[in-house]
């Protein structure tokens, strides 16, 4: 008994767990778009990002389907106004980070249209999965053409396309 007491003591004084912090998060205006996953944005509080669409990958500039994935980003957001919820920040010093415009997740909006892939991670599905079945099983976007090819597979065959410029 004066275990149990002893442990609910010890439970008790435990501090409750904090709110869960919302992503830290601004808006911004699209300047440029570098590919299908990439873009530059300047925040309202001045200067310039490069972001990387959380969640996804579309394939590379000289890839089969390269242009019209940046096509279609641009088309949906190329100076507009979008909310960056910043995640981190990747290997280039990317801000990785989901995009929304108009309250829509422009990362699902490009998997749902066939223009990205949701890649997953250690065998687990990726965020976008369902979305990615119904575009392929629909045979949209990339998926009408025959044998489409994930972006790390081509970048792992093929390398990185040339590099873009810096900053736009």
């Amino acid at each position: 008994m004066p275990l149990l007491r002893l442990l609910a003591v010890v439970l008790l004084s435990l501090p409750l767990a904090a709110p869960a912090q919302p992503p830290r998060g601004y808006t911004a205006v699209v300047t440029h778009v570098s590919d299908g996953d990439t873009i530059w944005v300047r925040p309202t509080q001045g200067g310039r990002v490069q972001v990387r669409l959380q969640g996804i990958d579309a394939p590379e500039i000289c890839q089969r389907f390269g242009e019209q994935s940046r096509r279609a980003l641009e088309q949906l957001v190329l100076r507009k106004r979008v909310f960056i919820e910043e995640r981190g920040r990747d290997d280039f010093g990317r801000v990785i980070a989901h995009v929304r415009r108009s309250g829509e997740d422009v990362g699902s909006w490009m998997v749902a249209h066939g223009m990205a892939w949701s890649p997953g991670f250690r065998r687990q599905p990726g965020p976008y999965d369902a979305l990615q079945s119904q575009a392929r099983q629909e045979r949209r976007g990339l998926w009408a053409g025959a044998h489409p090819l994930e972006p790390r597979t081509f970048r792992r065959l093929h390398g990185p396309c040339e590099p873009a410029p810096a900053k736009p």
